[in-house]
């Protein structure tokens, strides 16, 4: 099997990973913060939004261009983690996993559509896969698993 292909098998796998953390979490539960200044609702719009970022970026390699627009730096991951939180924080939880999983596809569908090059080891389109799509699904599937466990329902 190619290496795109595994790797759009495994961001699939990882996702219904997150989404089976998630499962069954009201919003009372979503919006419990045990992050830090997040909780699981947090988790899941930064998620979306590094996938509507990754997007676009997919579209430039594609046509051989940069990933990122110019002066554009994705480099503080923080400021927006923070920014995508904050232009979603009054969004209804309905939307924000509908969204969740609309942005999954995108973002899968996207990336699929790249050629088999793009996604040799180091090349941009993987690494941009890899950092959006299933390493960081798993990290916070595992944050909310252990959260759960820890008596949050």
């Amino acid at each position: 099997m190619a290496d795109k292909q595994k790797l759009v098998r495994d961001a699939d796998e990882a996702f219904e990973e997150l989404r089976e953390a998630l499962s069954g979490l009201d919003e009372s539960a979503m919006s419990r913060v045990w992050l830090g200044a997040w909780g699981a609702r947090e988790i899941v719009i930064h998620i979306s939004g590094w996938h509507r970022e990754m997007i676009p970026a997919f579209g430039r390699i594609g046509r051989s261009q940069p990933p990122y627009p110019e002066g554009v730096s994705y480099d503080d991951f923080d400021a927006w983690n923070a920014r995508f939180v904050e232009a979603r924080r009054h969004a209804k939880l309905n939307d924000i996993l509908t969204e969740l999983h609309a942005s999954h596809r995108d973002f899968v569908a996207a990336a699929a559509a790249l050629s088999e090059e793009h996604f040799a080891p180091k090349s941009p389109a993987r690494e941009l896969f890899e950092g959006a799509g299933a390493p960081h699904y798993r990290e916070h599937a595992a944050q909310i698993r252990e959260w759960r466990e820890g008596g949050a329902r």
